[in-house]
């Protein structure tokens, strides 16, 4: 009797367990959707129950939000549940602030049935939770409906790659910190989602006419995704193309005449969202751009030079590059390159390509318009985020090619196949065990930074409800207003008062912004600041007498070690903005605020820039009451440049008053209507106001331009006045 050699029972086990594995495969895909469905919810749940549950174990039983952004989406949510759509703070009209249309109006039906205050936060948990469901299960298309559709003679299931999918994607600790974070991202690509599942519907269509139609209802899908987030139209496009693409390669669209109705079909609704948006900013906020773009990205940054912006442009993509590589996808150098290498394999064999074509194109152009968002760097890198949910999508791709090796690979070899799962196996287990002490420390940083936000946002709050203000003066718009309930101003500009452009003054300086709160009816204006002193300088010295701070302790994401609380002091602002030098029986024609954004385009105020025009304000002696202050806030123009504005002259003759407040001898050119008028001098000042004037000629027309220009050195222009 021979005796059967190790080897010999192992060459004939593989044909049993390859046997089995047919089996098992075979009872999968008869019930593969469901299982798949109950697989990614599996995932998805596990994910955030390790997430919120450590969030509930540092905040004990409390929901909070790890960003104070969170608030804002709530401040908009409940607005809108209230009656007061697109608002910020109700009564403060709209607002473009927002960073995402819809987020709000989902957030806002959980209020309506009852998840009010805090309990908003459970809500959007369960938003992310669903989301990311939609995500992942819509995700399995790509490689169901989607891979079937561009080759169904190619032989070698695909399918059970989309098993890799939900692990891979919840596998990486910043994305899910950023999913379940409470912001607008986990469902964003929930939209994505079902904008791939309309996409699926339209290439399942057996004729060119049903697919034009269909190409309109992806359109439709493209549009809520724009709604998600704005720069979903790179996500809009690659659908688009994608879907004329596939469509064309499977033969249903013959004619060139068919793939651009169908591009078009599928991008117009996304644009018209756009446009619309657009025009609604520009009626209500006299702004075409929202105010976040107003307030973040980085080629709306007022004083940096083509080549300035240009250069932080660039550094922000090499510092968001090697963020990923080196610190999130893995817990040292060089492990976290394995992700995109493995991204990269689909783009190789001919069957994945175009799949990994439609994933890639929006990777790179998502992270190469975020790049122009001055705050990348912070909130963890959430603005990165959706650029991640894709590579990790390809790289699973790719890890499951690598696996099957393509079309009848298992058949082919067995020691081939051996190999492969061995390798892939490697890989994925070389990739959790350098990911894992990642995952760890955001699991610990979400629930740290809500902790962190409940001690000190939410608690502020909770004393800003005590003390009811009529108004309260904030640098961040989210839980201060949220948890107090209370009216708001928004100094940054995110939140919106009217069509007062604070997002397009801060970034202008603060001087700008107290110009704006110069406007608003004394009654109107704030009462008490809720702010941290060291973003505003010499704001809460100036115009506000200290109340009370909240601390945080062990501080990861507040903007500082305590929040402020201020009670307001206007008193020197100047409502009415006559010159203090105006004599009896004179009176003003025309007024140019300098530094103040509604004058300056009333008047076409002209400063060439970037490096020309900075603000500054001061607080000196009221020349007509010497024992208070006066406050105006003017523009820096320096020697060899020129400010020039529209101004109503005089019917007669009569006079300018320019305000200056000169830290030494002061000259300036004066051209009116084209014509040297004369010069303007003024005297070093002892902390107080100059006002200096010349004598205007009459006739010149009532819009007349108007144009000063300093001798020598550096003048600030505060305020000038036609007077009759």
């Amino acid at each position: 009797m021979t005796t059967e050699t190790p080897t010999a029972r192992s060459a004939r086990a593989v044909p049993r367990l390859l046997a089995l594995a047919r089996r098992v495969t075979a009872a999968v895909s008869a019930h593969d959707a469901n299982l798949y469905a109950a697989w990614a919810f599996f995932c998805t749940i596990f994910v955030s129950t390790a997430f919120y549950g450590y969030l509930h174990t540092q905040t004990r039983g409390v929901w909070s939000a790890p960003l104070d952004d969170v608030f804002i989406h709530f401040d908009y949510a409940r607005a809108l549940a209230r009656g007061y759509p697109f608002q910020w703070s109700e009564g403060n009209g709209y607002s473009s602030g927002n960073t995402s249309l819809s987020y709000p109006v989902v957030l806002a039906l959980g209020y309506w049935i009852g998840f009010r205050h805090l309990w908003l936060m459970a809500w959007a948990a369960i938003v992310a939770t669903v989301s990311v469901f939609l995500f992942l299960f819509h995700s399995g298309r790509l490689v169901d409906g989607l891979a079937a559709q561009l080759d169904p003679e190619a032989g070698g299931d695909l399918s059970w790659i989309k098993y890799l999918f939900p692990p891979a994607v919840l596998s990486m600790g910043a994305l899910d910190w950023t999913l379940f974070s409470g912001m607008e991202n986990a469902w964003h690509l929930g939209c994505w989602g079902l904008a791939l599942a309309a996409l699926d519907r339209q290439l399942a269509a057996t004729t060119a006419s049903a697919m034009r139609r269909r190409a309109w209802l992806t359109g439709l899908a493209g549009a809520w995704l724009i709604t998600a987030r704005p720069e979903s139209g790179v996500c809009v496009a690659a659908l688009s193309l994608y879907g004329a693409y596939a469509a064309t390669r499977d033969g249903t669209l013959a004619t060139s005449g068919d793939r651009l109705f169908v591009v078009v079909g599928a991008a117009t609704p996304a644009l018209v969202v756009l446009a619309l948006h657009a025009a609604a900013n520009r009626i209500l906020t006299g702004e075409w751009s929202a105010n976040g773009a107003i307030a973040k990205v980085l080629f709306d940054q007022p004083y940096l030079t083509r080549g300035e912006k240009l250069d932080r442009y660039v550094g922000l993509v090499r510092y968001i590059v090697p963020r990923l590589f080196e610190h999130h996808f893995a817990d040292r150098w060089p492990f976290g390159l394995l992700v995109p290498i493995l991204a990269l394999v689909p783009l190789f064999p001919a069957r994945t390509r175009p799949l990994a074509v439609f994933l890639w194109s929006q990777i790179l152009a998502w992270m190469a318009l975020v790049a122009t968002n001055a705050q990348l760097r912070w909130h963890n890198e959430r603005y990165a985020m959706p650029a991640v949910a894709w590579l990790l999508l390809s790289a699973a791709l790719g890890l499951g090619w690598l696996v099957s090796g393509g079309a009848h690979a298992l058949a082919r070899d067995r020691r081939v196949v051996a190999l492969r799962f061995a390798g892939a196996a490697a890989l994925a287990a070389i990739y959790w065990v350098h990911q894992e002490p990642r995952m760890r420390d955001q699991i610990w940083f979400l629930a740290r930074a809500s902790r962190n936000i409940f001690d000190q946002h939410v608690t502020t709050g909770y004393l800003l409800e005590k003390l009811a203000p009529k108004r309260v003066l904030v640098g961040d718009a989210g839980a201060l207003t949220y948890i107090s309930d209370r009216p708001g101003l928004d100094l940054i500009g995110l939140g919106g008062y009217g069509k007062l452009p604070f997002a397009r003054a801060t970034v202008q300086g603060l001087g700008a912004a107290l110009e704006l709160i110069e406007r608003i009816p004394p009654h109107e204006r704030p009462d008490m600041m809720a702010i941290y002193p060291s973003w505003w300088g010499e704001l809460p010295t100036q115009f506000g007498r200290y109340l009370t701070a909240v601390p945080v302790r062990g501080n990861l994401i507040c903007g500082g070690a305590e929040k402020v609380l201020y009670r307001t002091r206007w008193s020197a602002l100047d409502y009415h903005g006559e010159p203090k030098s105006l004599e009896p029986g004179q009176r003003v024609l025309d007024s140019v605020d300098f530094a103040d954004l509604v004058s300056e385009r009333a008047h076409q105020v002209n400063l060439p820039q970037p490096g020309v025009g900075f603000v500054r304000y001061r607080l000196l002696a009221d020349p007509a009451q010497e024992q208070s202050d006066l406050f105006d806030a003017g523009r820096i123009v320096p020697s060899g440049f020129a400010a020039t504005a529209r101004v109503r002259g005089p019917e007669r003759s009569g006079i300018l008053i320019v305000r200056l407040a000169p830290e030494q001898h002061e000259r300036l050119h004066v051209r009116y209507a084209g014509e040297e008028l004369g010069t303007l001098e003024a005297e070093p000042s002892t902390g107080e106001w100059r006002e200096i004037s010349l004598p205007l000629p009459g006739g010149k027309g009532r819009d007349v331009e108007l144009e000063l220009r300093p001798d020598a050195g550096t003048a600030v222009l505060y305020h000038a006045w036609t007077v009759e």
